[in-house]
């Protein structure tokens, strides 16, 4: 019998095993690879070309890593942004020695680090080689992102140029927000700013979108529980009560770019992150059972979604889709994958195109609460368990699978 602290392990993954038989399975179902077919080739990375940058927008742009904020100072307060790595698996050419170039926003050092482990796995005994990192001294171009310890200069330690338009290759797999085979010496890579709106684009509401609990009360979803029951759909279509199990996501602080989508007969007023699933359908005639899960920042106007009248849930046509930035994220897991925020019907996923897929593959929490809490849910951030899956699916779905902006730190 295996020892008691060791019972816990085993039964994850025992649950891990399972749940990557159940997303193989899962696609068996449609259309492509059927299960038992021989396993698809890993997909060929094509190295960026000389000046090429990816995404193919400017630097400072929302689509890639956002506007410049403001050079940061050892004396400013913003100095707290940055942090040390000491990545034994990174080689720092600190020419300064005053170890700048170690210096970098979270963000990027996770990415710095992921790509570390890349450009071992492609070059077997080579590393991965920083040049500039955060620049204190003003030796970069006006408002560059280095000043701000979003960019860094990067090669390979065996400085092979033959080698760096498959490192820039790396570097956009490894999740930096904008790359640049800038000049046949170095590779530039940057980030989005930490606390940037553009920083986080997982599946969220804001803090004061409010849902409707089982005692008939209306609260915001900074209040709401786990363990509290509030208004969603079920698999019929019908409205239902459902459990809150976990937040899969939950930022009080954070700021947000949220897609607002707004209704009319009857009125409703909606927001939630682009990458959020909302059920749609092109007439109002389809039953709500057969209404489609898409991405919100694909909602159009002239379409329909769901929304809670009497009784039961009815068709309303979007007449207005904008954009807005608030604080405050949270994104609940209700028992049935759905729910009902400011009366509009809505998924509980996002990132991934297909919600009863996400159904499926939230599967353990619902069968093993405990795994939901049991001291692994952060009282804030990205709970460990939609990372996973996020990582995983990028193994085993097509890139269309996803939505472009992604997950918040689920694809970091």
């Amino acid at each position: 019998m295996s020892p008691a602290w060791l019972r816990p392990r085993l039964r994850f993954c025992l649950l891990l095993l399972l749940l990557l038989l159940l997303v193989s399975a899962a696609r068996g179902c449609g259309p492509g690879r059927v299960v038992g077919s021989r396993r698809r080739p890993p997909r060929k990375l094509v190295p960026l070309a000389y000046k090429q940058f990816s995404p193919n927008v400017p630097e400072k742009t929302l689509g890639a890593s956002g506007r410049y904020e403001g050079k940061i100072a050892r004396s400013s307060e913003r100095f707290k942004e940055l942090t040390p790595n000491y990545n034994p698996d990174i080689i720092f050419k600190d020419e300064e020695n005053t170890g700048a170039d170690r210096l970098m926003t979270q963000r990027c050092k996770d990415r710095l680090n992921s790509l570390a482990i890349s450009v071992m796995n492609q070059w077997p005994g080579v590393k991965l080689r920083v040049t500039e990192g955060w620049d204190e001294d003003g030796h970069h171009s006006e408002e560059s992102l280095h000043y701000e310890g979003r960019a860094v200069d990067i090669t390979t330690s065996d400085r092979d140029r033959n080698k760096y338009g498959l490192l820039a290759r790396l570097a956009v797999e490894a999740g930096f927000d904008w790359v640049y085979y800038e000049s046949k010496a170095h590779v530039h890579c940057s980030v989005k700013s930490e606390h940037s709106a553009a920083a986080k684009t997982g599946g969220c509401f804001p803090a004061g979108a409010q849902v409707r609990l089982e005692n008939g009360a209306r609260v915001a979803l900074s209040a709401v529980k786990p363990g509290d029951r509030v208004l969603a759909m079920g698999e019929d279509g019908n409205p239902i009560f459902s459990d809150v199990l976990i937040f899969l996501d939950r930022e009080p602080n954070r700021l947000r770019a949220f897609q607002v989508i707004e209704t009319q007969d009857p009125p409703r007023r909606l927001e939630l992150t682009p990458a959020h699933l909302l059920f749609i359908a092109d007439n109002h005639t389809e039953p709500a059972a057969h209404f489609r899960a898409t991405f919100a920042s694909h909602v159009q106007p002239g379409q329909y979604v769901l929304v809670a009248g009497v009784p039961g849930l009815q068709p309303a046509r979007v007449a207005a889709v904008s954009t807005h930035v608030a604080m405050g994220s949270y994104a609940p897991l209700t028992r049935h994958g759905t729910l009902v925020v400011e009366d509009v019907v809505a998924s509980c996923f996002a990132a991934v195109a297909d919600h009863h897929l996400a159904q499926l593959a939230f599967w353990p929490l619902r069968l093993f609460p405990s795994l939901a809490w049991g001291g692994w849910t952060p009282s804030e951030g990205v709970h460990w368990y939609p990372q996973l899956l996020y990582r995983l699916g990028r193994l085993l779905l097509e890139e269309s699978s996803f939505h472009p902006l992604g997950m918040s730190e689920a694809g970091s």
